[in-house]
């Protein structure tokens, strides 16, 4: 019996695609292969959405990393539930540290700007949580990518040589070796379809599934980050890593001329959707989809909502406004009446309360992430 999937990544024109027993998406062919190489194996959806994860720090090192965070929505036996697995910072900086150095704002690279990582803990209790497989089945083609190496695609080697032009100004601070040693070998970035491959990485994802994440957080790979950051001035503390935990969150939703749209509430910046759909709820757009009108009140809503986010959206122990606000269909009304013949540059409201990758996977028994 041949089994129906596909994966999709990179579309460049308009499609529909259709699977009967699973299907991925994402930014790039190898991680969506991934996630249905694993689901072929007799994973489910949430298996295939780790696997994919697991890729993309090595297939598209440029947007995300081992030392990233994680967000995700899963709906599985028909219940939807919400995974924050993004670090807090480190115990030892807080804002006046900052400021003491000099900063009036955040820095973009070193050690000021880093938090505890979350998305090898984000593998690990979506595993644990609705996963068929094992962890060490599921990081199997991550860890052989890495191993043995993939062509890079265009858009990865471009990504390369920003970072590249980025980070040289740093190129003799002993910190950035390793980025070099790793991304930069020779001197130089690795071109279009060149072979990348990086052993190290390998061994660090087998070892993450091997123990659950458990040697990032409480183990041998714990141990040598801190080290680092002790070596050069960090501000991690094993304690900080000890203790960190992901967070299973409820989703929150707006309706939306009668669907009901889910986000993940703050930090993460998802309710921006949310936001800009209740604002929308205010007009009547045109029945055909491609007028200069209706892009132009889509536009809009999203200029009002990021304008909100930029100013509120913050780990929501500190929120000045809380969600409810946010989201209440009376500020939405309020800030539509913004929104004129005219694009404009709007500023935040007043209510009364950073480049990253996507992935998605389904399965035939209609489990979701």
């Amino acid at each position: 019996m041949k089994l129906n999937f596909n994966r999709y990544s990179y579309p460049s024109r308009r499609a529909a695609v259709f699977a009967k027993n699973g299907m991925t998406a994402t930014s790039t062919p190898q991680a969506a292969e991934a996630g249905i190489e694993i689901m072929r194996k007799g994973g489910n959806a949430i298996d295939a959405i780790v696997a994919i994860a697991m890729c993309l720090p090595v297939v598209e090192p440029t947007s995300n990393g081992i030392g990233g965070d994680a967000f995700a929505i899963i709906y599985t036996g028909g219940k939807l539930y919400g995974l924050n697995a993004s670090g807090p910072a480190p115990s030892k900086i807080n804002a006046q540290i900052l400021r003491d150095k000099g900063y009036d704002k955040m820095p973009v690279q070193g050690f000021e700007v880093v938090t505890v990582p979350g998305a090898p803990s984000a593998w690990a209790a979506l595993n644990k949580h609705s996963g068929r497989l094992d962890l060490t089945v599921t990081a199997k083609p991550a860890a052989k990518y890495a191993e043995e190496g993939y062509p890079l695609s265009h858009i990865t080697a471009q990504g390369f040589k920003g970072a590249f032009m980025s980070y040289s100004k740093n190129r003799t601070d002993e910190k950035y070796k390793g980025w070099f040693d790793t991304f930069a070998k020779d001197g130089k970035t690795p071109e279009t379809s060149e072979i990348w491959s990086s052993a190290e990485m390998a061994g660090t994802l087998r070892e993450i599934a091997s123990s659950n994440a458990e040697s990032f957080y409480r183990g041998e790979l714990m141990e040598k980050i801190v080290k680092f950051s002790d070596d050069f001035n960090g501000y991690f503390t094993k304690e900080d890593f000890i203790n960190f935990k992901p967070e299973w969150v409820e989703p929150v939703s707006v309706n939306y001329k009668g669907y009901d749209v889910y986000e993940l509430p703050p930090n993460g910046q998802g309710i921006t959707a949310l936001i800009a759909l209740n604002i929308l709820n205010n007009f009547e757009l045109d029945n055909t989809r491609e007028t200069a009108r209706n892009y132009h009140l889509q536009i809009e809503a999203m200029k009002l909502a990021f304008a909100d986010a930029h100013k509120y959206i913050a780990d929501p122990k500190f929120m000045s406004v809380s969600v409810k606000d946010l989201l209440s269909k009376e500020y939405a009304k309020e800030r539509s009446r913004l929104i004129t013949d005219t694009a404009q540059i709007f500023t935040h409201g007043e209510p009364k309360g950073s480049g990253t990758v996507y992935l998605c996977a389904a399965d035939g028994e209609g489990n979701m992430v």
